[in-house]
């Protein structure tokens, strides 16, 4: 039986979701499984597990993923990449993920191989798009399919617009469910989602947040990813480089009000980006009012 997490006042919670990355080494593999039990109990909808550039972590993402059906009660989700690869290879990684009891695919086109500042290029023999990959995906097995959304558009999309017209595409050929990008100003959210309903989208938009684990590192990453960073986020964590207790007591607080913030206008679903970290996360989920209903029951 799947743990679940009620509110404080005994209703069942908004439903949330949590991100991990495959581990490189015993040592974060360790750090990984020690935040899934952690997290657990909170009962998500799913978790989903990352896939690196030009398949990259492959054969790691796939371990980590059938580790998590095979010893829990957890839904995961494995992420999927067009990169790197023919269709051949790519339907064989699907299969494989049917056979192992994997029924989530979150459905991404991928980075380029050699990096942030390239272009991308579809392999020759592989699908060229995200949404040719979520019509292969569909053809293979009866999966939920997720994808990626852009608050303030993919890097590589000519606009906004357009950026959008790439969703419904996705949306066409059989995606379920979209999360978002982090972002920090939830103003960008709700205009967003805005104009993806006035777009005829009707799916699920998930909010991805990310608790400010190292300021330096989030920013960075945030850089490339064409998430913008506002001046009082900065000054939040300014000062705080090597007082770790006091940033994470920041970070909590900044996260818990951003969700807090969308709750409020009608916001019920959260994906959170945990860096194979539990504390902060749960932390903030905590600070929502949710609370573990048991602890995390492991498969027979």
């Amino acid at each position: 039986m799947q743990a679940r997490s009620r509110a404080t006042d005994g209703t069942p919670f908004r439903s949330v979701s949590f991100e991990f990355f495959p581990p490189k080494t015993p040592e974060m593999e360790a750090t990984l499984w020690s935040s899934i039990e952690r997290l657990a109990p909170l009962g998500p909808t799913f978790v989903s597990v990352t896939y690196g550039a030009g398949g990259s972590t492959r054969e790691r993402t796939h371990n980590t993923v059938s580790r998590i059906v095979k010893e829990t009660d957890l839904k995961p989700a494995a992420h999927l990449t067009c990169v790197a690869a023919t269709r051949e290879d790519v339907d064989e990684v699907v299969k494989g993920y049917h056979d192992a009891g994997v029924r989530h695919i979150v459905a991404l086109r991928g980075d380029p191989v050699e990096g942030p500042g390239t272009a991308y290029a579809p392999h020759p023999g592989g699908y060229a798009t995200s949404w040719d990959l979520i019509d292969g995906i569909s053809r293979i097995g009866d999966f939920e399919i997720s994808v990626s959304a852009y608050p303030e558009k993919h890097p590589d999309a000519a606009s906004l617009d357009a950026d959008i017209d790439a969703l419904k595409r996705k949306v066409d050929a059989g995606a379920t469910r979209a999360i978002t990008q982090f972002f920090f100003d939830n103003e960008l959210y709700l205009r967003y989602l805005d104009k993806v309903r006035a777009r005829g989208i009707d799916i699920p938009i998930v909010p991805g947040i990310v608790p400010v684990q190292n300021f330096k590192q989030t920013a960075n990453f945030a850089k490339r990813t064409g998430a913008s960073v506002p001046d009082w986020l900065a000054a939040r964590f300014e000062g705080l480089e090597d007082d770790v207790a006091t940033r994470k007591l920041v970070a909590a607080a900044v996260a818990a009000e951003q969700v807090i913030g969308l709750i409020d206008e009608g916001v019920e679903d959260f994906h959170f980006y945990t860096m194979n970290r539990a504390d902060l996360v749960y932390a903030v989920c905590h600070l929502l009012g949710m609370r573990p209903d048991q602890p995390l029951q492991h498969a027979a």
